[in-house]
C-alpha cells in the first residue's frame, strides 16, 4: 500500500463526515413559518384539506353515572361505552383486568383519573 493510499481513504472517510453534519444542520434550520392554518388541494377524489393544527377537542360534558351507562346491570359493556365517548376511547385502560367488561370500581377509578 503506497503512502498516498493510506492518506486517502482517512481523507475522504472524514470529508463525508463533515459533509453529512453539514447536511443535517442545513435541514434542521429550514422549517418553513407559514401563517396558514389550512392548506386545500384537489385530487382525483375529491378536494382534501390539511390542517396545520389538531381539532379542538369536542367537550362530552361530565361523566354519566354508572347506573345509566350500564343499564342496571353490574357492568359496562364496549357497546353501552359508546354512549359516552370518552369512555369508548379508553375502554381497553379502563376495563383494567381485561375481562371485556368495566365494573363500579373500574369506573369509578377511570372518572378519578379524568380530573
Amino acid at each position: 500500500m503506497k503512502l498516498r493510499t493510506a492518506f486517502l481513504i482517512p481523507l475522504a472517510a472524514g470529508s463525508l463526515l463533515l459533509a453529512g453534519n453539514a447536511l443535517a444542520q442545513d435541514q434542521s434550520q429550514s422549517t418553513p413559518t407559514s401563517d396558514t392554518t389550512s392548506t386545500t388541494f384537489n385530487s382525483p377524489k375529491g378536494q382534501v384539506t390539511i390542517n396545520s393544527q389538531p381539532a379542538a377537542v369536542p367537550d362530552a360534558g361530565p361523566a354519566p353515572d354508572f347506573a345509566t351507562l350500564s343499564g342496571g346491570k353490574k357492568s359496562i359493556t364496549e357497546a353501552q361505552a359508546a354512549a359516552y365517548p370518552p369512555l369508548a376511547n379508553d375502554f381497553e385502560y379502563a376495563d383494567s383486568n381485561r375481562n371485556g367488561s368495566i365494573s363500579k370500581a373500574e369506573y369509578q377509578r377511570w372518572v378519578k383519573q379524568m380530573h
